[in-house]
């Protein structure tokens, strides 16, 4: 059976400025695009206009406050912080890159799409409730994950494979127990969190797992801890619904970090996010675009990340490292504590 994967774009996310020589650029969406377009996946795509996102899904995420800054840089250019600029169109581009990925929830829920890609700018994972940094302005992953709450699902797993930690995810959810966020990424590394202690706190304590892994990691040790930990723990919460902060920051040739994987290796991990998908989601995905700034990088990988998507097949899995084994046996001994990993 042939699978309905919806791709989320618009031209006003090449129209959001984060300023002049900013890696956070229009030209990775245009990269992102040739992939598919190259590879053969663009035309099995359903291609859908994102809407904004409501005042109304924003504020289960993110403050009224945060909120009333974001829509006052309208027509604007506001500086957030040193990394973090608005233009006089990142507002809209913003608030309809949290609608994609609401409206991609909602109709995956609804039926009408079995999975989903959002091509989308400004990226969201670092987005606080009442602060934007790293780039990003709104969370579109977390207020992603908190319609799926509001529409009643009770267990929704958040993977990031981001090579920078996605602090504004974990925070959205550090104590609640229905949303488990899992993520990979270089650390110690902008922003500072993500350390394996960072579990969760109260009812949420557990629902935390990070995999902070050291510079110059490549294909075996992302395929090893994705096979081997993120899957079992993905499957032990069985979640109803899995969302993707895809950044494309740890290829080999990306400027901004010292991570090792190729376009195969993004495919495995994201065949490993599928995997976790396999029981009460019932396939059900949403892939949000976060980092990635090496353009033949971005378009090779998101290719591969999109095929997956789509139900194409795994090529033979590569051969074996002793040290990724060693890592993924260091994380299954440091989780067990809160997942059947033994």
């Amino acid at each position: 059976m042939s699978l309905r994967v919806g791709l989320y774009d618009d031209p006003l996310f090449r129209r959001h400025d984060a300023g002049p020589g900013h890696p956070e650029r229009p030209e990775r969406l245009d990269a992102l695009r040739r992939g598919l377009a190259e590879s053969g996946q663009e035309e099995a795509l359903d291609r859908l206009a994102p809407p904004e996102a409501t005042r109304e899904s924003l504020e289960r995420v993110h403050t009224r406050r945060h909120v009333d800054e974001i829509l006052a840089t309208r027509g604007r250019t506001v500086r957030f912080d040193a990394d973090t600029q608005a233009g006089p169109e990142s507002c809209a581009a913003a608030l309809r890159a949290a609608g994609a990925v609401t409206d991609a929830v909602d109709r995956v829920l609804d039926g009408r799409l079995d999975r989903a890609f959002c091509a989308v700018r400004p990226p969201g994972h670092h987005a606080e409730a009442e602060r934007a940094m790293g780039f990003c302005y709104l969370n579109n992953v977390a207020v992603g994950a908190a319609q799926a709450l509001a529409r009643g699902l009770d267990r929704v797993l958040v993977v990031d494979f981001d090579v920078h930690h996605g602090n504004g995810t974990q925070a959205a959810f550090w104590s609640d127990p229905r949303v488990l966020y899992v993520s990979s990424h270089q650390y110690p590394f902008y922003p500072g969190s993500g350390a394996p202690q960072e579990t969760g706190a109260g009812k949420g304590r557990g629902f935390t797992v990070n995999l902070a892994l050291p510079a110059g990691c490549g294909d075996a040790e992302y395929a090893a801890l994705y096979h081997h930990v993120v899957v079992r723990i993905g499957r032990s919460f069985d979640p109803q619904l899995v969302l993707v902060s895809a950044g494309f920051d740890a290829h080999v040739d990306d400027p901004l970090a010292g991570m090792r994987l190729t376009p195969s290796g993004f495919g495995e991990v994201m065949s490993a996010c599928l995997a976790t998908a396999e029981g009460a989601a019932r396939g059900r995905v949403v892939v949000a675009l976060e980092g990635g700034y090496d353009l033949d990088g971005i378009a090779a990988s998101a290719a591969e990340v999109v095929r997956r998507l789509r139900g194409g097949a795994a090529p033979a899995p590569s051969v074996e490292s002793p040290s990724a084994d060693r890592l993924a046996g260091k994380y299954r001994r440091f989780f067990a504590d809160y997942w059947p990993l033994d």
